[in-house]
């Protein structure tokens, strides 16, 4: 069972996150902002998240793999934590037109990620690997989200 359905059931939770976030897409509204010049194209995000969200499943995979639920409780359900915190910063930020709560879910996002970034290196050292992107992009996301709320000064609608 922690085989092959393990790491499909581990990859198919993530997406299920980054299927509820794709919901909230930019649009004329984010078209509209001012951004940084340091802004990527629209076109690099589905490539870059795409590839975040496998590292993220098969990094779960293996943790679970060798520890469990008993052995890696906390990792496990921090992991899910930070899926949550993942997909509901899109619904903030496109969604609801509100970058500035989006930026208090992307710091807590940034947080979780990081605590279980160290708890699935402590677990197995590949695992915790393969957060290190997912780290660094929310870094960088988080950068930038925080640029535009200030570019923009978007309030309560």
């Amino acid at each position: 069972m922690k085989g092959i359905y393990g790491l499909v059931g581990w990859l198919g939770i993530t997406f299920i996150a980054a299927w509820v976030g794709s919901r909230f897409m930019p649009g004329e509204w984010y078209a509209s902002l001012a951004k940084p010049t340091w802004n990527p194209p629209n076109a690099i995000f589905g490539p870059v998240w795409s590839v975040l969200y496998v590292l993220m499943g098969v990094s779960a995979w293996l943790v679970w793999r060798r520890s469990g639920f008993a052995g890696a409780g906390l990792a496990l359900s921090l992991f899910v934590v930070q899926l949550v915190l993942n997909a509901l910063w899109s619904y903030l930020f496109f969604g609801r037109f509100r970058p500035d709560l989006a930026f208090l879910d992307i710091v807590a996002l940034w947080s979780i990620i990081a605590i279980v970034t160290v708890l699935f290196w402590q677990n197995h050292r590949a695992a915790g690997a393969m957060m290190i992107p997912y780290l660094l992009w929310v870094s960088f996301a988080s950068c930038l989200n925080f640029v535009i709320w200030r570019f923009n000064v978007v309030g309560p609608r």
